[in-house]
């Protein structure tokens, strides 16, 4: 199915589609976004949205729960996540 610019398909860019948290709860592409032509502009498009903040938000959580990162670095980047996502509000 192509959107109105008879390019792109009516799921690009759209992060409950191309990216959906699978049972397990971590993020998963389908095989057909994987095999979709559009696959890495398309993600790229999902994670600028508003909603993409989520899922870095979600990576910081993880890599913190990990112990991958600090308790400082979780906030030093949770802060720059919020800042950046005031400033597109902004825009």
């Amino acid at each position: 199915m192509n959107s109105s610019d008879g390019n792109k398909p009516d799921c690009f860019g759209r992060l409950d589609i191309v990216f959906p948290k699978g049972s397990d709860g971590l993020r998963h592409s389908p095989p057909g976004c994987m095999a979709c032509e559009f696959k890495t502009e398309c993600l790229r498009a999902a994670i600028e949205q508003p909603a993409g903040r989520e899922v870095e938000s979600e990576m910081v959580d993880r890599a913190y729960e990990s112990r991958t990162i600090s308790f400082v670095q979780r906030w030093s980047k949770k802060k720059a996540l919020h800042q950046r996502s005031k400033q597109k509000k902004g825009k």
